[in-house]
């Protein structure tokens, strides 16, 4: 990423978030403050660009995206109910959850870390939208290359003998597998039974037909040009035995047709996922 500005992945994401509020029906994910965080400019697009976002790889990304948003969510709700109170939102972007918390009767606090070039950009379009930061949220700038997790979380008030949800979502692609593995040691070492991470990766290209692979490496191509290179892919069957051996004790895996069939079925407009991404759900 470059150090002077924000992700255009980030925005690319929050546009997806957004146009599905216009363009999908029935909705996977209902956000009402997706239009709102993106900006009047943001908005336009949304609403100029249709014929670009209803292409077949624009649909299967946004169904991506709007899946795994509502899948941490369920996530989190099922962490509530097991007592979980420390949300943490690893690579925020500009993830809307903290200024729709549905449990801030439950004294949910809401951590989000981020880079800080693009948690400073979402903070101006927070403020610009004239979206108030409750008093539940913590800000957490990191470069999760160079620094340590749980001390910028401690810093920021985040108690590690509580059990935790960590949402890490639309990040690992652009790290070294090190660094992944490294992230996911220090969640399960570091935390109290009944934490939970959340978190998608990209299998191999490979596993995509080759028409698909020739638009994903165009797609690969632009980003690493931005400066956001995609890194790392990730078999699904050895990712499964290192969570294990790191300490998480349930592991889950959703790849295409689990999706399809718990966020897509029996849908009019076909909105649905491809193949390489999946999601995890892991239990300390």
């Amino acid at each position: 990423m470059k150090q002077d500005c924000p992700s255009s992945t980030a925005y690319g994401v929050a546009m997806a978030r957004a146009a599905h509020q216009n363009l999908d029906h029935p909705k996977v994910f209902d956000d009402p403050m997706a239009l709102r965080v993106i900006g009047a400019q943001g908005v336009a697009q949304v609403q100029s660009r249709r014929w670009l976002q209803s292409t077949r790889m624009a649909r299967i990304f946004r169904a991506f995206i709007v899946a795994r948003s509502q899948f941490v969510e369920d996530e989190l709700a099922l962490a509530i109910g097991r007592g979980v109170r420390q949300y943490v939102v690893l690579g925020a972007g500009l993830d809307t959850f903290a200024y729709r918390n549905l449990y801030a009767k439950d004294n949910l606090r809401v951590y989000e870390v981020d880079y800080p070039a693009t948690q400073a950009w979402k903070r101006k379009q927070l403020e610009a939208a004239g979206i108030v930061a409750p008093e539940s949220l913590h800000f957490c700038p990191v470069d999760f290359e160079t620094q340590d997790l749980f001390e910028v979380l401690i810093a920021a008030g985040f108690k590690p003998d509580e059990p935790s949800l960590f949402s890490w979502l639309g990040v690992t692609m652009y790290l070294r597998l090190e660094t992944i593995i490294g992230t996911l040691k220090n969640i399960a070492v570091s935390s109290p039974r009944g934490t939970a991470v959340v978190f998608d990766y990209v299998t191999p290209l490979s596993t995509v037909g080759l028409f698909r692979r020739i638009l994903l490496r165009l797609m690969m191509a632009r980003l690493a040009a931005r400066g956001e290179p995609w890194l790392t892919f990730i078999e699904t069957p050895a990712l499964m035995a290192e969570l294990k051996a790191l300490g998480f004790t349930q592991v889950g895996d959703l790849g295409q047709e689990d999706l399809n069939a718990r966020y897509f079925h029996n849908r009019a407009d076909g909105l649905k996922v491809g193949r390489l991404g999946h999601l995890i759900s892991a239990q300390v």
